[in-house]
């Protein structure tokens, strides 16, 4: 898996942070968002929104933003409760 970040960014940290938390090997690809790096017709052709933290899966799917590249990886652990009011506060990260 390939996640698309930069750690001055406090969404692409959490994202980095979560999956160092769960243990999920990854591979950290900096972008660097000055320099027009997710504008490219490559990026935009995976992530068209053109913002970072970005996820490649091994599977070849890929998601965008923050909330839900967290929700995605915490489903099913307890970063995610099932309760909905818990559930919507941990959304509100």
């Amino acid at each position: 898996m390939k996640v698309y970040g930069d750690l001055q960014s406090g969404n692409c940290l959490k994202v980095k942070m979560l999956l160092s938390f769960l243990n999920i090997k990854h591979e950290w690809i900096h972008v660097n968002i000055l320099d027009g790096e997710t504008k490219t017709a490559e990026f935009l052709s995976k992530y068209p929104n053109g913002k970072i933290p970005a996820v490649e899966l091994d599977d070849g799917r890929y998601l965008c933003e923050s909330n839900a590249i967290l929700g995605y990886f915490s489903e099913n652990t307890a970063f995610l409760p099932k309760d909905t009011y818990l559930k919507a506060k941990v959304y509100e990260w």
